[in-house]
């Protein structure tokens, strides 16, 4: 091939059935020609799926931890207060992913107010963050009549792009959220740097994010605070759940004091009064905290598991036009999955649309999601702007200069409109699942003519 000066990828595509690809992957070919090659009726037009067994249901109950379970429940001891569990579940989690210390919180939401609250996030503040993520960390913003600021994506990473954040601070600005959505790490040396240079707090949304770790370091441990979450989805579930992780003594102890009323915790705050911060009730039950611990054996497992998965199918998408596994960033030592994403670019499909394209792979028996779109345009903006509160703090020239930035974002909007995903639990499945993925992918792309 290199005499002829072909790459494999155009070596395959222009080769007529078969033989040569076959050669090369030792498998079906990878991709060819509408009307050749694996060309078959299509699952969503009446024909066979590629997949026609079930994927692993998750969440996944370990017998085993029943007895635990029940302990808790005859014991009575529902309430932090009056248990031991939540403590323990903590200890644990604090030491699996490198932080000196953790606190339970009843939600990763909870846990994101609990970190604003902690690092002075007030109203009439501005917080930078990352506008593809989950809608949870737009609404912490808001609730903390403060406003989020959209710093563009990275349509290769997925990630909030470094070099769109300086331009969108100002005398307002107090924090930045990065997000390590899907459990992508984001490029936190220069996030960083850059909140350094301009005295910003940050707190890291790693809800997605339990063991990524970027150069080394887990994600949740390299701002100021970080935030996980346990919600059913989650590799590590309880239905709902949470965790704020930090390194610094004294931002734990009045974490632990807000969410729990505003009492006063540890040696930092030793001797004030019994209400001495404004507080509210963000605690984690000692029954979330039984579950969390019953699966803290196989998380380390599932987690290579997922990785080993997941490049596999980089290796294999790639091959395929117009289907483009994400970019790690560089510094990226550990991506662990919550979502397996990638960017579909319908030109190489003839035109097809990406919804015609999630429905026919589905058929296929592979389920998918396109993940976040323009959530900034979904209304809970316009209802936040045109509050009395929102008037009142910030002038009628910032609040119309705020909904025109929403208007200029074009790494968000790209994405939005590429994005497909797999859903965590698919990534437990074995190599077999896996080519089950990029087989119903070819086969929709070697027949796409039959959706146009």
């Amino acid at each position: 091939m290199k005499t002829n000066n072909l790459t494999r990828r155009k070596f395959i595509r222009d080769t007529s059935t078969g033989t040569a690809a076959t050669v090369l992957t030792g498998s079906i070919p990878l991709f060819g020609r509408p009307g050749h090659g694996t060309a078959s009726r299509l699952a969503i037009n009446g024909g066979a799926p590629v997949r026609e067994v079930e994927w692993i249901k998750w969440p996944i109950w370990d017998r085993e931890a029943e007895e635990s379970m029940l302990k808790v429940l005859r014991s009575g001891n529902w309430y932090r207060g009056d248990g031991d569990v939540c403590s323990k579940f903590e200890k644990k989690y604090a030491e699996l992913i490198g932080a000196k210390r953790a606190l339970a919180t009843a939600s990763g939401t909870t846990a994101l107010i609990t970190a604003m609250e902690v690092l002075g996030v007030d109203a009439g503040d501005e917080v930078i963050i990352s506008p593809y993520t989950f809608i949870a960390t737009y609404n912490v913003v808001l609730n903390a009549r403060a406003l989020p600021v959209f710093a563009d994506t990275n349509p290769e990473t997925f990630l909030l792009d470094p070099d769109t954040i300086e331009e969108k601070i100002n005398e307002r600005t107090t924090a930045l959220i990065p997000v390590h959505i899907f459990g992508l790490p984001a490029d936190m040396k220069r996030i960083n740097n850059i909140a350094k240079k301009h005295d910003l707090a940050v707190i890291e949304d790693a809800c997605q994010a339990w063991l990524a770790e970027f150069e080394g370091k887990s994600c949740g441990t390299m701002g100021d605070l970080g935030t996980f979450s346990f919600q059913a989805t989650k590799h590590i579930p309880s239905g709902e759940g949470g965790a704020v992780v930090g390194n610094d003594d004294v931002l734990m102890d009045r974490c632990y004091s807000y969410h729990n009323c505003g009492r006063p915790y540890g040696e930092s705050m030793r001797g004030m009064g019994q209400n001495c911060i404004r507080g509210s009730n963000k605690r984690m039950t000692e029954l979330q905290a039984v579950i969390l611990l019953s699966q803290m054996e196989r998380v380390v497992a599932d987690t290579e598991k997922r990785i080993k998965n997941a490049r596999y199918l980089d290796s294999r998408l790639k091959e395929i036009p117009g289907i483009v596994p994400c970019k790690l960033e560089k510094g990226a030592t550990r991506a662990v999955y919550h979502l397996y994403p990638f960017r579909y670019q319908k030109e190489h499909f003839d035109g097809l649309s990406r919804e015609k394209f999630m429905a026919a792979l589905n058929a296929e028996g592979i389920p998918n999601y396109s993940a976040y779109g323009k959530q900034y345009f979904d209304g809970l903006m316009e209802d936040a702007l045109g509050s009395r509160g929102y008037k009142r703090l910030y002038s009628q020239q910032r609040l119309k200069q705020y909904r025109d930035e929403l208007h200029h974002l074009p790494g968000n909007d790209q994405l939005t409109e590429e994005a497909v995903t797999f859903f965590q639990f698919m990534l437990l499945g074995e190599k077999e699942d896996m080519d089950h993925i990029v087989h119903a992918i070819q086969k929709i792309y070697e027949n796409r003519e039959q959706l146009l």
